[in-house]
C-alpha cells in the first residue's frame, strides 16, 4: 500500500518528529487547519503505517553522560539470526543495520562508559558467528535531525 503525502502531511510529520507529545490545537494552530483536520490526518498516518508509533528521544544531558560508538560486524554464514537474536537481547545496543560493503551490520552502541563498552566490544567479538569487527568511537554529533532542538 502506498499513501501519497502532500506538503501538509510533511509539515505535520515534522512537527511531530520534533514534539510528539504537541497537542492536536497547537498543531492545527501551526498548519493552519482545524483540530478535527489534524486528528483525521494523524488517524490517516497511523492507519496507513506512516506514523509506526511514538518514542522517547534522549536528551543532550544524558547524551553527553555516554559513550556512543558504531561497530562493523561480519558475520559467518547461516549465522546472521542467531547473532541478530544475541544484539536484541543486549540494552546498550540501539540499533542494527544491514549494509553493504565488507561488513554485514553496522552496529549503534551506547554505554555508561568506556570500560562498559570494552567488555559490550569483547562480548560482541565473542558471539558464536562473529567473524570479525570493526569498531569507531563517537567523538561529538556534528548534524543529528533526530536530536531535540535540532
Amino acid at each position: 500500500m502506498t499513501i501519497d503525502l502532500d506538503d501538509t502531511d510533511r509539515r505535520l510529520l515534522s512537527l511531530l518528529q520534533a514534539n510528539a507529545r504537541e497537542g492536536t490545537a497547537t498543531l492545527a494552530r501551526q498548519l493552519g487547519l482545524a483540530r478535527t483536520t489534524v486528528v483525521a490526518r494523524i488517524a490517516r498516518l497511523e492507519r496507513s503505517g506512516v506514523v509506526a508509533g511514538y518514542g522517547v528521544r534522549l536528551g543532550a544531558r544524558l547524551d553527553a553522560a555516554t559513550v556512543r560508538a558504531w561497530c562493523s560486524i561480519s558475520v559467518l554464514p547461516k549465522t546472521a539470526p542467531t547473532v541478530l537474536r544475541e544484539l536484541q537481547a543486549m540494552p546498550e545496543v540501539e540499533e542494527v543495520s544491514a549494509v553493504s560493503g565488507p561488513f554485514d551490520y553496522l552496529v549503534y552502541l551506547r554505554c555508561a562508559g568506556h570500560e562498559q563498552l570494552d567488555a559490550l566490544l569483547d562480548k560482541v567479538g565473542q558471539l558464536d558467528g562473529v567473524h570479525q569487527t570493526q569498531t569507531s568511537i563517537v567523538l561529538s554529533r556534528k548534524i543529528d535531525r533526530r536530536s531535540v532542538g535540532a
